[in-house]
């Protein structure tokens, strides 16, 4: 079962706006991202649901997920398929251009960090006895 570490309520808590209206699909896909891309990377301790066990760190972890889902939503493309494909395209006098190796979207800002999770996850708060961001250990 997947995660997911923020809800509506705390999306409008963090951003001060009214969520959109596909916040919920937003707030997964935040959730499968950043534990793909971040919060695998980390060390912290987790409940038996596999949440952070604590309290600080989960409410870090929430509010990466809504910073994600900010940005997602101010870009308009949550999947990168927005910058897939073309070339160039003219409408009138209006040209656009992109390169056409990016086939797949990889290098769409869709797949970037939001720059306000490093944010949240650089906090003080986040002492190295609860989190540790980039943290990759093996037993």
């Amino acid at each position: 079962m997947a995660r997911i570490y923020a809800t509506s309520a705390d999306y409008q808590e963090f951003t001060g706006q009214a969520p959109p209206s596909d916040i919920d699909a937003l707030l997964a896909k935040a959730s499968r991202f950043l534990e793909a891309n971040v919060f695998r990377l980390c060390w912290y301790e987790v409940d038996a649901d596999g949440y952070p066990s604590n309290a600080t760190v989960r409410q870090a972890f929430r509010e990466a997920t809504c910073a994600q889902s900010e940005w997602f939503d101010e870009i308009g493309d949550s999947t990168g398929a927005a910058a897939a494909g073309w070339g160039s395209v003219s409408l009138g006098s209006a040209q656009l251009s992109r390169s056409v190796t990016n086939v797949s979207g990889n290098a769409s800002p869709a797949r970037d960090i939001a720059p306000a999770v490093g944010d949240v996850l650089g906090s003080a708060d986040l002492t190295c006895d609860i989190f540790q961001l980039g943290a990759v250990v093996t037993w």
